[in-house]
């Protein structure tokens, strides 16, 4: 295993883009929560601590506090925004209110550049986002950079390898804010960069032979991205010992199960078994409207099917699943609660304990550009690695109101005419989702001499690197006036198509 940076989260928005910073400089990094006792990173023989941001104040009732024996373990500590007050509070030095928030872009002087700022320029665009601040150092440090509105923008303690930014040096608005992560975990922790997708790959194999030894594994395969690279990963480990199942749920999009069979059946030869469900599901769908309860049919039929499918395959030992890291780690979030519901996420894990499956999860270190990277490693097609993303209930959730084969029809045509588009046009591969979502209305048009009472269609296309925010992408156009033109004069159906130009927040990507 490679040496690990520990990420303690204080319930910062921005901790998984600390912990994907620091892979990017193929370092491995871990998100722990922000309680984790010391004792624990010993054992963990971590080789670096950054403590996160987060909203509160270090005096607040309910304030996240860390175990102070953190400071005693004997290897470098990083204190980002919150993490770098902390710093000030436990080790003697002193965090008051400031008069006004600082949020947004400031300029930092570099007074020292030291290692934490080794080969940077003497002023630096940084992004600022705290309402406290250090007002004096704690005995041993000393500052070595400078904002407008603080004289410890940044501080160190050479001796001990402490070292604290008032700013995030993990978002994109901070200038070099990459190279200074870099300098803190090779110039101050001595970490090697040995977190490589060959390395991983390697490892993950080793690790899964291990674990499964000569049982036999079953992978819930749904066509994604996420199961895709778990199914090869664990094929390339275990061969013909691994079955995975499809289960069509007549909500796919057009010749996706087609697509399936001929990549993972003939061309990587994988036990593959189609599940043909789809008249199952629309029968239990019918009449429904309300989203949450769809998401809930949908996942409850799920599991029926593969439960029923296991019995016909016969004994299994392991359930493997394309579990991620984002999915791991909010476990670990503020106080161990979830965030507030917005939707229930359907996912093979809602599987019952009575399946008595041991549960292999190959990818759960992982974040989702480094799944992409070792889909690549691993001769998936460019056209699976790069699959924009696509909910686990499929089209139920495009389609607005009740759900009908034919509504299905109209939308999986209308959807099958914007991704052709969107592929010709290079724009596929540009943005982060492009769909189209079936409403339930019904307008007035013409067509040639005849007037006309169909559906709309809306085409939601949005940019993101993570899903947490997104903004809607300005397509050309021209080509918005193609997609449009084809779906209504090609799609039966269809009388009127409306672009969604909202952002998120506050509207989500999904409509449902």
């Amino acid at each position: 295993m490679p040496q690990t940076i520990a990420v303690l989260d204080f319930g910062s928005q921005l901790t998984q883009v600390i912990a994907r910073r620091i892979r990017e400089c193929q370092v491995y990094s871990k998100i722990y929560h922000y309680a984790t006792p010391a004792a624990k990173l010993r054992e963990d023989n971590v080789a670096g601590i950054i403590l996160s941001g987060g909203p509160q104040s270090v005096y607040a009732k309910q304030a996240p506090h860390p175990d102070p024996e953190i400071f005693t373990l004997g290897v470098p500590v990083l204190g980002i925004c919150y993490g770098v007050q902390l710093m000030g509070y436990f080790l003697s030095g002193e965090v008051e209110h400031s008069k006004a928030r600082e949020y947004g872009l400031g300029q930092l002087t570099v007074k020292k550049p030291g290692r934490l700022f080794a080969g940077l320029p003497k002023t630096l665009r940084v992004w600022n986002s705290h309402g406290d601040k250090l007002t004096k150092l704690p005995p041993g440090f000393r500052s070595i950079g400078t904002t407008e509105n603080s004289p410890f923008a940044a501080i160190e303690d050479a001796q001990r390898h402490f070292y604290g930014i008032q700013f995030h040096p993990e978002v994109f608005h901070t200038e070099r804010g990459v190279d200074m992560i870099r300098n803190f975990l090779l110039g101050v922790c001595g970490v090697k960069q040995e977190w490589t997708t060959r390395e991983f790959v390697d490892q993950a194999v080793e690790k899964i032979r291990a674990q499964v030894g000569k049982g036999r594994v079953l992978l819930g395969l749904s066509g994604g991205v996420d199961s895709s690279v778990a199914a090869a990963l664990l094929h390339k480990a275990i061969g013909k010992q691994l079955t995975c199942v499809f289960v069509d749920n007549g909500l796919l999009r057009k010749g996706e199960r087609a697509a399936v069979e001929k990549l993972y059946g003939d061309h990587f030869q994988i036990d593959l078994r189609v599940e043909d469900a789809g008249k199952l599901f629309l029968r239990r769908l019918k009449g429904v409207s309300e989203p949450e309860q769809k998401r809930k049919i949908i996942g409850r039929t799920f599991v029926e099917v593969f439960e029923k499918s296991l019995k016909s395959i016969g004994h299994a030992e392991f359930l493997g699943q394309g579990t991620l890291y984002p999915d791991v780690i909010e476990s670990v979030s503020i106080g161990g609660n979830p965030a507030s519901l917005i939707k229930t996420h359907h996912n093979v894990g809602g599987l019952p304990a009575k399946m008595k499956l041991k549960l292999i999860e190959p990818l759960r270190e992982l974040f989702k550009d480094e799944v992409r990277r070792v889909g690549e490693a691993l001769g998936l097609p460019r056209e699976v690695v790069w699959r924009q993303p696509f909910p686990g209930p499929g089209l139920g959730v495009r389609l607005m109101g009740d759900i009908t084969a034919d509504k299905l029809e109209i939308l999986r045509n209308a959807d099958a005419v914007l991704q052709e588009e969107m592929i010709s046009s290079g724009y596929y591969y540009k943005v982060w989702q492009s769909f189209c979502v079936f409403l339930p209305v019904r307008t007035v048009g013409v067509f040639g001499d005849e007037r006309t009472y169909d559906y709309v269609i809306a085409i939601r296309v949005v940019e993101s690197t993570d899903a947490m925010t997104a903004d809607w992408a300005k397509l050309p156009h021209d080509l918005i006036q193609k997609i449009s033109s084809r779906i209504t004069n090609e799609v039966r159906g269809v009388g009127r198509v409306v672009l969604d130009v909202s952002s998120k927040p506050p509207a989500t990507i999904e409509w449902e």
